[in-house]
C-alpha cells in the first residue's frame, strides 16, 4: 500500500525515498513498541528522539532551523506511513501543526528558539484550542491573557489537548481584549517547565488513540513573556489559526487512508487464514463484496487525498475543500473499520486483535480537528455564492 495515487503530481523521487526510509524506521522502532504505549498511555520520550535523529520530523522545516526545506508532502508521508501501520497514538500530526504555527508565525528569534527542537524531538509541542463548553466554536474561548508590562498573566483551561502530558511547547489560543468575536483572539507560546501557575491535569482515558496523551491543562495567573507572543500584533489568531486550518483538516482525511489501508490489510490476511462452513471466510460471496466495497473506498479517498496534496503544496487548498477532504475521509474510515471488523467476526471484538483498536482509534476522527457536522456547514457556506 502506498499514500501515492496514479495520479500523484505533487510526489517527486525524494517523496518516495523518504516514504520508504520513513516505513523501515517505524517498523523497526514503532510498530513493536505500539501495545507497550497503549497500556502506558503515552508514547516514550526516546521515541520522539529517535524520529528526530532519523530525520522523520523536519523535512518540511526550513534548512536554516534544523529541517530540510521541504514541502507538506513530506508531512503527508510520514502520517501516512505511521497509521498505515495500525498506529495513532503518536502525537506527530500536532508537532507538525505547531511547526508550521511557528514557520509561519513566529519571530527570528522563536524560530531559531523552538524550531531546533521540535525537528529534533527534543520538544513535545502541542496547541490548545478547546475548552470545556466550546467545542468547535473558537471564537468563544474564555481563556484570557492580560498584559502586564514586560508579561501576559493567562487565565483559563483547556481540554482533549493532545500531547498535553509531556508537551514543552504549548501554543495557546486566548483572548486579549474584551471585544468580542474573532478579533479577540490570540496565539501565545507557553513553555510549562518556566511558567509558574500552569498545571496539566489527568491524563484523559480515551475510548480509543490510547498510547496518545491527551490531558486537561490549567492557567492560574500564569505569567508569560510577551516575547513568547506569536504573531505581530494582538487579535491575530483567529486569522492565523483559519490559515493553517486547512493542513489539520487534510491531515486527519491522510491519517484516514493510512488506517484504512491498515485494516483492509489486515482483514484479508484474517480471512485468507480463518475457516468456517468448510470454506476460507474468504470464499464468500458477502466477504469478497464487502472487502471491494471498502477497497474501492480507499481507492476513491486515495485520489482525492493526493489532490488535496498537490493543492496544498501550491498553496491552493481552500477551507471548504479541506473540510471536504476531513469530512470524508473520517467518514469512509468509520464505515471501513465496521465493515472490516465485521469479518472477524467475535473475534474483532477482542483487544489482543489490531482491527479492535483500529475501530476504537477512527471513532474521534469525526469529532476533532472542527465536528464532520461543522464541516458540511463550511462546504455548504461555499455553495452560497
Amino acid at each position: 500500500m502506498s499514500l501515492f495515487s496514479q495520479t500523484a503530481t505533487w510526489a517527486t523521487d525524494e517523496h518516495r525515498m523518504f516514504a520508504d526510509m520513513a516505513g523501515k524506521f517505524l517498523d523497526d522502532a514503532m510498530v513493536p513498541n505500539i501495545e507497550k504505549w497503549v497500556k502506558a498511555g503515552v508514547v516514550d520520550r526516546d521515541f520522539w528522539r529517535a524520529a528526530g535523529e532519523a530525520g522523520l520530523m523536519g523535512r518540511s522545516i526550513p534548512e536554516e532551523h534544523g529541517g530540510v526545506g521541504g514541502d507538506y508532502g513530506f508531512d503527508a508521508v510520514l502520517l501516512y506511513e505511521q497509521t498505515r501501520r495500525g498506529d495513532m497514538g503518536w502525537g506527530y500530526g500536532i508537532q507538525s501543526i505547531v511547526a508550521h504555527y511557528i514557520t509561519a508565525y513566529g519571530s527570528d528569534e522563536q524560530k531559531a528558539r523552538w524550531l531546533p527542537g521540535l525537528v529534533s524531538g527534543d520538544i513535545v509541542g502541542a496547541i490548545a484550542m478547546t475548552e470545556p463548553g466550546t467545542g468547535s466554536d473558537l471564537q468563544s474561548v474564555r481563556a484570557f491573557a492580560e498584559k502586564d508590562g514586560n508579561h501576559y498573566k493567562i487565565n483559563g483551561s483547556k481540554i482533549f489537548i493532545t500531547n498535553g502530558q509531556t508537551a514543552d511547547l504549548v501554543i495557546t489560543v486566548a483572548k486579549t481584549s474584551k471585544e468580542k468575536g474573532a478579533k479577540s483572539i490570540s496565539l501565545i507560546a507557553v513553555e510549562p517547565a518556566e511558567a509558574e501557575g500552569f498545571r496539566r491535569g489527568r491524563n484523559l482515558e480515551k475510548l480509543g488513540m490510547k498510547a496518545n496523551d491527551t490531558a486537561e491543562l490549567f492557567y492560574e495567573d500564569v505569567r508569560v513573556p510577551t516575547s513568547n507572543f506569536i504573531g505581530t500584533e494582538e487579535g491575530q489568531g483567529f486569522y492565523q489559526l483559519m490559515k493553517q486550518l486547512p493542513w489539520e483538516r487534510l491531515l486527519i482525511a491522510i491519517q484516514a487512508l493510512g488506517a484504512v489501508d491498515f485494516a483492509i490489510a489486515e482483514t484479508v490476511k484474517y480471512v485468507q487464514d480463518r475457516r468456517a462452513f468448510g470454506q476460507r471466510v474468504m470464499d464468500f460471496q458477502n466477504t469478497r463484496f464487502k472487502l471491494a466495497e471498502c477497497k474501492t473506498k480507499a481507492e476513491v479517498l486515495r485520489s482525492f487525498v493526493n489532490d488535496c496534496t498537490a493543492r496544498l503544496v501550491k498553496g491552493e487548498l481552500d477551507a471548504a475543500t479541506a473540510s471536504m477532504a476531513k469530512y470524508y475521509g473520517s467518514e469512509v474510515q468509520g464505515q471501513v473499520m465496521d465493515d472490516c471488523l465485521q469479518l472477524f467476526g467475535g473475534y474483532g471484538f477482542m483487544m489482543e486483535y489490531p482491527i479492535a483498536r483500529a475501530y476504537a482509534d477512527a471513532r474521534v476522527q469525526r469529532i476533532y480537528g472542527g465536528t464532520n457536522e461543522i464541516m458540511k456547514e463550511l462546504i455548504a457556506r461555499s455553495l452560497d455564492v
